[in-house]
């Protein structure tokens, strides 16, 4: 009995009081004493983000939305010769994703992390694949003519366009920035909070890879 009840602690209706209201508060609050909780909806559940797109990897070889069927796909939209944001969110994206897999390798397995590059002119599938590689051997690096990735961009809602530099090589890239984690159906659950980083993905990895 805790000290501050001295003067009451041998009292009958005193203890009856205080188990009442243990009772009730245990009424007040649904399983105070579980470990679990109810599993929440997808932030992005309902929305039409994503859809079917047809791109190229690093080899050249032609790559569909639909043949990750069946694995968690993280989609991030950037250039290579971003100097700043892209490459920022890919290490916090792809550290993310290599906590996760260590924690859980077998989940990992089932995600394919994907970059998509909004700048097809330089983006090679040589440089594209390079430039994922330096992030991680998992990164897939996608390009396309300008058509597909302007198809690709829209499916996600991502916005682009160029911003001219002082020679015509040396132009920037504006667009949105957002790394989507779409499930195995290809419908979209969550967006990945790499403007924070790794271990912030890695827990939102955790909540929604299962």
């Amino acid at each position: 009995m805790p000290a501050i009840y001295p003067r009451y602690a041998s009292n009958p209706r005193f203890r009856l009081a205080l188990a009442f209201c243990a009772a009730s508060l245990l009424m007040i609050v649904p399983g105070g004493c579980s470990q679990s909780t109810p599993r929440q909806d997808p932030p992005l559940a309902g929305s039409t983000l994503g859809g079917p797109f047809t791109l190229v990897d690093k080899a050249g070889k032609t790559v569909h939305y639909a043949d990750f069927s069946g694995k968690y796909r993280i989609v991030y939209f950037g250039y290579t010769f971003c100097p700043d944001v892209c490459p920022l969110d890919l290490q916090h994206m792809m550290l993310g994703y290599h906590l996760f897999a260590k924690a859980h390798p077998a989940l990992a397995a089932r995600v394919a992390p994907m970059f998509i590059t909004i700048d097809p002119a330089r983006d090679t599938p040589a440089v594209v694949g390079q430039y994922a590689g330096a992030f991680g051997p998992e990164l897939i690096g996608l390009t396309g003519t300008p058509a597909q990735i302007a198809a690709a961009a829209k499916a996600f809602a991502v916005f682009y366009q160029k911003r001219a530099g002082a020679t015509p090589g040396t132009y920037l890239m504006d667009h949105s920035r957002a790394a989507y984690l779409m499930g195995p159906d290809g419908k979209p659950i969550a967006l990945l909070p790499v403007d924070q980083d790794g271990k912030a993905v890695a827990a939102e990895l955790e909540t929604w890879v299962q």
